[in-house]
């Protein structure tokens, strides 16, 4: 093994491994904040990398960095950017305030990756340093949410994906339902029937509404603070740097980001990764309700509802055999509950801002961009697992729906609200039929009954009127 290496801080000096490209404060950040194990995300790191890159470019080109170094902290970047030192991030979600901690991760790596591209030793910060070159203009302070902000713009982009995913998975199981009537349910008590294809595309209609309200996120996002430096000044950077850092850091990511309208209210507010939170919240709350409506509907099959059958993907019971759950429907709602408890967490490291900073950043951004990676996993998976193999139980849904006592509701504008209700308690207590005991009293023929809810009329009952 390579005796290790030393490199110095404004603390002093450390000992290193000399076979990792982090440096002395990340050194001093494990030691500090041996907290979960848990790190950032490889998609801020992703989107970290391309900043610096932007960064480097935009300095060389103000003439704050010397193209010799430039070049190889470019490629250093691009390095990183494909994920190449993903394990060199150590540092973990919980640390110093702001994410210092995590940014001098990525300078330090930088710094001793493109020192070994130069030719030299790692830790020469003589030569290249982590502070002065890679870090020319910079700040944590605006380069931390930046990266966290289009980090989530990325982690949106495939979340939407797997949204869509699942919710053609929904459509194509209402259009297979969609002359399949049954039993509707208001209040858990019996209602006017609906078709389950309706109820399936409902589902679809739902995730598509919350997924419309994304760009207004997106674009909340894509508004920058980088190039304010410190404290939204720019105090350090050169004229224009500003502009041309954030023009370079949109062409690299092929995103529309933009320079922050007012670069103080940026340094100060996480009001957009609120935002992003929010909607994975909205999103979240859709699928506990599907989730629980399928895990309704198939319940049973002897004590329950048993409309329809979700596919059988593993045993249920270590003690009850043929015991078999809705584990991809229980797999979904869990995940959301954390989407929804990562909000919470969120909510909270937004509102901790002060004065010019909110050094809660490492939280928001662990949060957000978990919330939005368990979810893009998971939804193609339930699509594939649960929703694509649900089959109809019609034998059941047919029995419900003839023995549903709501459907006398069609009755009301011949006989009047009273003694359809009377008609029904006299059902209830009797157990009786409700037509039977309406043919019985002379109050309609066996004829207009029928035709009244008869198939084809509680079809057209369960279809939306014009």
């Amino acid at each position: 093994m390579a005796p290790p290496r030393t490199e110095r801080d404004s603390l002093g000096s450390r000992e290193l491994p000399d076979d990792v490209y982090w440096g002395i404060q990340t050194l001093r950040a494990r030691e500090n904040f041996p907290v979960s194990g848990l790190t950032e995300s490889p998609l801020l790191i992703r989107a970290y990398a391309q900043l610096k890159l932007a960064c480097v470019r935009a300095n060389v080109e103000n003439g704050g960095l010397d193209e010799r170094r430039g070049r190889a902290l470019s490629q250093a970047a691009e390095e990183m950017a494909s994920g190449r030192f993903d394990r060199e991030f150590v540092v973990d979600v919980f640390q110093a305030g702001a994410g210092t901690s995590f940014h001098m991760n990525v300078n330090e790596v930088l710094t001793n990756r493109a020192l070994e591209i130069l030719g030299r030793p790692r830790g020469d910060h003589a030569e290249l340093s982590p502070n002065d070159h890679v870090n020319r203009g910079q700040s944590t302070n605006d380069t931390f949410p930046s990266a966290a902000q289009v980090a989530t713009l990325l982690a949106l982009r495939e979340l939407r994906v797997s949204v869509t995913t699942l919710s053609e998975s929904l459509r194509r199981k209402g259009t297979e339902f969609a002359r399949l009537p049954k039993a509707g349910r208001t209040h858990l008590k019996d209602a006017m029937p609906v078709t389950l294809g309706a109820e399936l595309t409902a589902y679809a209609s739902a995730l598509e509404h919350v997924t419309e309200t994304l760009p207004g996120v997106e674009r909340a996002l894509a508004e920058l603070p980088l190039g304010g430096s410190a404290v939204g000044s720019g105090v350090n950077t050169a004229p224009g740097y500003r502009a041309r850092a954030v023009a370079e850091y949109a062409r690299i990511t092929g995103l529309p980001l933009t320079v922050a309208r007012d670069p103080f209210e940026s340094m100060q507010s996480r009001w957009p990764l609120g935002a992003a939170s929010g909607w994975l919240r909205s999103l979240a709350l859709e699928l506990v309700r599907l989730s629980g409506d399928l895990r309704l509907l198939s319940s049973g099959p002897a004590t329950g509802l048993d409309e329809i059958r979700l596919p059988e993907i593993q045993p249920g019971s270590s003690i009850m055999p043929a015991k078999v759950n809705p584990s991809a429907a229980e797999c979904l709602a869990m995940v959301a509950f954390h989407v929804i408890g990562a909000d919470a967490a969120t909510a909270y490291a937004v509102q901790a801002g002060q004065l010019e900073i909110n050094v809660m950043m490492p939280l928001a951004a662990y949060e957000v961009l978990f919330a939005a990676e368990i979810l893009t996993r998971y939804l193609p998976v339930f699509a594939r697992t649960c929703v694509d193999g649900i089959t109809a139980n019609r034998e059941r849904l047919e029995r419900y729906l003839a023995e549903s006592a709501a459907l006398a509701t069609v009755l009301t504008p011949r006989l009047g609200y009273l003694k359809v209700a009377e008609v029904l308690h006299e059902a209830e207590k009797s157990g009786r039929p409700v037509t039977d005991l309406i043919v019985e009293k002379g109050l309609l023929t066996r004829e207009e009954v029928d035709a009244l809810l008869g198939p084809a009329a509680l079809l057209r009952l369960a279809e939306p009127v014009p």
